[in-house]
C-alpha cells in the first residue's frame, strides 16, 4: 500500500538523513517503526481503531487482537460503545467476505 503525505520542509530534511544514521536502512522503515511505537504506546487509539474495524466487518476476535485485549473485554468495549455484537454470519456473502478477510490477514 502506498500513502502520500505532506511534511514541512524541516521535517523532510530530518527524515532524509535517517538512513545515514545507520539505525534504519530507509525512511520508510523508520516511519513504519514510528507508527508501531505510537500504536503500542496508545492503547486508547488501538481500541478505537479496533472498534472502527469491527464496524467495517472485522470479527470480535480480530478486533480484540488489534486492541490487545481479550475476547470478552472486546465485547464489553463494543457494547459500551453502543455497538451490538454480531453472532455469526447472517448471509453467504458475509461468510465469503470473512473468508477473504481471513486469507488476506494470513
Amino acid at each position: 500500500m502506498t500513502i502520500t503525505m505532506e511534511f514541512p520542509e524541516q521535517l523532510i530534511e530530518e527524515l532524509e538523513v535517517i538512513p545515514k544514521t545507520g539505525y534504519y536502512t530507509s525512511t520508510s522503515e523508520f516511519l513504519k517503526d514510528a507508527i508501531k511505537t505510537i500504536l503500542s504506546a496508545r492503547k486508547d487509539l488501538r481500541v478505537s481503531m479496533a472498534v472502527e474495524l469491527y464496524k467495517k466487518g472485522y470479527s470480535v476476535g480480530r478486533a480484540a487482537e488489534i486492541a490487545d485485549v481479550n475476547y470478552e473485554e472486546m465485547k464489553r468495549i463494543l457494547v459500551k460503545s453502543g455497538i451490538g455484537v454480531r453472532r455469526g454470519v447472517e448471509t453467504v456473502e458475509e461468510l465469503e467476505n470473512g473468508a477473504r478477510m481471513f486469507w488476506r490477514i494470513q
